[in-house]
């Protein structure tokens, strides 16, 4: 009885036949159980010839093809002439170990496995013999594949599969990846195990695998994956972005030439071409056999895609013309060239997608994820160092000039990363924000890996969707602040805390000592999450028997260690950044601000995410995985349900009496992160309401997307029309300072003295006006803490200042900011000769950006006794 079948498909193999044969009919396998189907594609080598010789004496079969070789139509030939309903695939090149034959159809026999897979990248596999470029571009395409299917090498071929699966391949199939072809169209449900291979380049013969192989595999991997790509789509498209490019170019240098303004020139070029654009791509570029007419619903989508591609050039083209220092008319080509792909991915998978063959939801989430993730990383890293810094991350840049253990108000991670990053990069926004963005590639990491232990591989992609696209992720990704490096060691604790306490692995426990000390080191805030977990110990009955283990107490030791920097520097100076922490809040009046909180996590969450939260906290959710032992599901719920509603319940309490910052417990909502994507592709057992929120995620998403690139492109490049009121007092603090050095030289050569500048805030003003004034760096600026009020680290960089008569000159972004420092302190009383409150307006390209308030005095008379 035939138990499994062989299909090897061939061209021009015959020096290979006679060894495979041999090989195969003398593993310890009787010959009766299997049989060997040869699928030949018109071999001119005499490889039909030594197959038929074989065929007298043994059980081999030859099919024999003509018209085009296609490897995937050969397999599948071979398929249907199978005697069994298990199927092998391999090469005929020897390049497959004939050897682990019975370990590929052992598990399909026993019903253990729907596809056993050879392969070259698990532990133990390996490839011997292929050059660097070959091995790169396999290794490539196995990158590509990964994020689709569940499986290490999704281009091997050598597997074993149910013969069954090969019926869902589409008609349209081609190319040389089968098993990419089995494993997208079965869908999710499939039991798949790997076994590691050693791969051995061919003996003899030569290699069919060439470039156009490649591309064909390409196309055939974002056609699964449901975008309308073919050649035929890609060359219709390329011939209409041409025509849009030369009317995007010509409609921009005109303006230029009208001196009409960056922003507007590029804005109206873009919205010229990109209707031109769609009118033929809707009616020609990817027009399918039914066609395409001009619909609302395709062209909204079309407008999203065009709008997402808009912001990004305008970044890329400020890019260019004011860091590289391009012309215009020059800049244009690379900022059409980088939107011209986002334009083509975007109307391949979200206006003019696949209908005829959709992928699953699953898999249309996994293809959104990477889409949306993509262009959030491209976004943030193009307006990087364009958007100038606001006046909190000036603040830690001046942490970073004045190096020390720890600071008064915050630990000195955020320092540490600046100084490294601007040691890199040079003292600039890019400079200061690299370590944020860095930060965000590692949770990302942290939280996928986070997320794919509770759940699986999809939940853990739009797990890694949410985070990037909500507030709380985007902008701690792209700001610089004490919260980039603790959103990063906060799901590292968390990932470490779930493998050491959920999946007891001894070895985490390390990696959990590291994460908190490195958290401790960025805010104290994740001493939340030490109590968090000190919570869950004491409930989970499991995670209790750590109590009598050495583990925690070394965890402690070693996280105490790492913060050891902190503890000192709070030593040689009275304790005082402890002692601001503690009791600054609680020597405030008492104000409830619980509404305040509920609002702020709105903005954190967005409203959507908001419910999203209260749905995954209060609903019998479980881990959709396979479990070894009852109870895991129930333990991996109450451990997310621990830890974000004991950090969040402390915060609650907090806002009962004080007002909590907004950002505050951003943090928080990375534990249920992966409940809510889960949550997300769910419908059986859910309600009504819940399904209604499923839809609303995908506006929640566009929305989102719009509002970041709308923003960096306001603040960058502008939009025509639009004035600056919105961030009138924390942003364009370049301008400011080029103002403030203008008023300063004024003030120098009246009285032949250089003046004292001082910013009339607790540190915000100073700090901005420190770090745009670097590079000259000319001015000797002061904070408020000059006439006795709380400067924060100003009170220990410049603790106090004699009298003077040297000039002063107040910095304030409002009057009231002069006149008074505290309500019983009159400012007048401390300057000799105090002027008049004045303003001065700042404008760019004759728009008005903002003012800024400035008083002139003699002198300093000093503090009051």
């Amino acid at each position: 009885m035939i138990q499994f079948s062989i299909v090897v498909p061939t061209l021009n193999e015959s020096e290979n036949i006679d060894l495979l044969l041999a090989r195969l009919f003398a593993l310890n396998i009787p010959s009766n159980t299997f049989e060997v189907i040869f699928v030949d594609d018109s071999s001119n080598d005499g490889t039909p010839d030594k197959i038929r010789a074989w065929q007298r004496h043994a059980n081999v079969h030859l099919i024999e093809r003509s018209g085009n070789p296609d490897l995937m139509a050969s397999v599948l030939a071979g398929t249907d002439a199978a005697h069994s309903d298990i199927i092998v695939v391999m090469d005929a090149d020897l390049s497959h170990p004939h050897e682990q034959l019975n370990a590929l159809v052992e598990p399909l026999l026993h019903d253990h496995y729907d596809i056993v897979i050879g392969s070259r990248y698990i532990d133990g596999g390996g490839i011997l013999g292929w050059t660097f470029y070959r091995h790169m571009l396999s290794r490539i395409g196995g990158w590509l594949a990964r994020p689709f299917c569940d499986v290490s090498d999704a281009t091997s071929g050598f597997f074993a599969f149910r013969r069954e699966l090969a019926t869902n391949i589409s008609e349209r199939a081609r190319g040389y990846k089968i098993l990419l072809e089995i494993l997208m169209a079965n869908g999710d449900n499939l039991r798949i195990k790997e076994i590691p291979i050693l791969f051995r380049d061919r003996a003899h013969g030569t290699s069919k695998l060439s470039l156009s192989h490649q591309l064909v595999y390409l196309q055939r991997l974002m056609t699964l994956v449901g975008g309308s790509v073919s050649a035929g789509t890609a060359g219709r498209f390329a011939a209409v972005g041409l025509l849009g490019v030369l009317v995007d170019v010509l409609v921009f240098q005109w303006m230029i030439s009208r001196e009409t303004g960056l922003a507007l020139a590029h804005i109206i070029s873009f919205i010229v071409a990109v209707g031109v654009n769609y009118i033929m791509n809707a009616t020609w570029s990817f027009r399918s056999s039914d066609g395409y007419s001009l619909q609302w619903n395709q062209f909204s989508r079309f407008f999203i895609v065009g709008a997402l591609a808009l912001l990004l050039r305008g970044g890329v083209l400020a890019l260019f013309v004011y860091t590289l220092y391009v012309p215009p008319s020059l800049a244009i080509f690379p900022a059409i060239a980088v939107t011209a792909l986002i334009n083509y991915l975007g109307s391949a998978f979200y206006v003019f997608p696949n209908v005829l063959h959709l992928p699953s939801q699953n898999m249309r989430w996994r293809v959104a994820a990477i889409g949306v993730v993509a262009f959030c990383i491209l976004l943030r890293l193009i307006y990087l160092g364009l958007a100038q810094l606001i006046p909190d991350e000036a603040y830690y840049w001046q942490y970073a000039q004045h190096m020390d253990l720890s600071f008064y108000d915050h630990p000195p991670m955020v320092a540490w990363l600046i100084w490294l990053s601007t040691a890199v990069f040079g003292d600039n926004e890019i400079g200061v924000r690299a370590g944020a963005f860095i930060c965000s590639l590692i949770a990302m990491g942290f939280l996928y890996a986070y997320a794919k232990n509770l759940y699986d591989k999809s939940t853990a992609l739009r797990t890694i969707l949410l985070f990037s696209v909500l507030p709380m992720g985007f902008v701690s990704g792209f700001l610089m602040t004490p919260d980039a490096p603790l959103g990063a060691a906060w799901i590292a604790a968390l990932y470490f805390m779930e493998r050491a306490l959920v999946a007891n692995q001894q070895s985490a426990w390390l990696g959990m000592g590291i994460a908190f000390g490195l958290g401790l080191l960025s805010k104290y805030t994740l001493g939340l999450l030490g109590l968090a977990a000190l919570v869950f110990v004491l409930l989970d009955p499991v995670a209790r028997r750590w109590m009598g283990r050495p583990h925690p107490y070394l965890v402690l030791i070693l996280a105490l260690f790492i913060f050891s920097p902190v503890l000192i520097w709070n030593f040689q100076h009275d304790w005082a950044s402890f002692a601001f922490q503690s009791t600054r809040h609680i020597a405030n009046s008492h104000q409830f601000s619980v509404h305040f909180l509920l609002i702020y996590i709105m903005i954190l969450l967005t409203p959507i995410g908001f419910i999203a939260v209260t749905l995954a906290l209060i609903q019998n959710n479980s881990c959709k995985q396979e479990i070894s032992h009852s109870g895991i599901q129930n333990r991996k719920r109450l451990f997310v349900q621990i830890m974000t509603g004991v950090p969040f319940l402390v915060f609650l309490v907090f806002s009962t009496f004080d007002h909590p910052k907004f950002h505050w417990t951003g943090p928080v909502w990375l534990a249920v992160l992966p409940t809510i994507a889960w949550m997300l592709v769910q419908p059986d057992g859910l309600n009504q309401f819940s399904r209604w929120l499923q839809r609303a995620w995908g506006h929640t998403i566009t929305i989102c997307l719009l509002i970041y690139a709308l923003t960096l492109h306001y603040l960058v490049l502008g939009i025509p029309g639009v004035p600056y009121h919105l961030f009138t007092e924390h942003y364009f603090w370049r301008e400011t300072t080029q103002m403030v050095e203008q008023i300063t030289e004024e003030v120098r050569q009246q009285t032949g003295m250089e003046p004292i500048v001082v910013g009339m805030s607790k540190w915000s003003v100073a700090s901005s006006l420190y770090f745009y004034n670097h590079a000259r760096g000319d001015l000797d600026i002061r904070s408020r803490n000059l006439f006795g009020d709380t400067g924060a680290m100003y009170n220990y960089w410049f603790p106090s200042q004699p009298p003077t008569n040297r000039p002063i000159i107040q910095i304030g972004m409002r009057p009231k900011d002069i006149e008074h420092i505290r309500a019983d302190d009159n400012l007048k009383q401390m300057l000799i000769r105090p002027g008049e409150i004045q303003y001065r307006t700042i404008r760019n390209n004759k728009v008005f950006l903002r003012r800024v308030y400035y008083r002139i005095a003699k002198g300093f008379k000093g503090l009051p006794t």
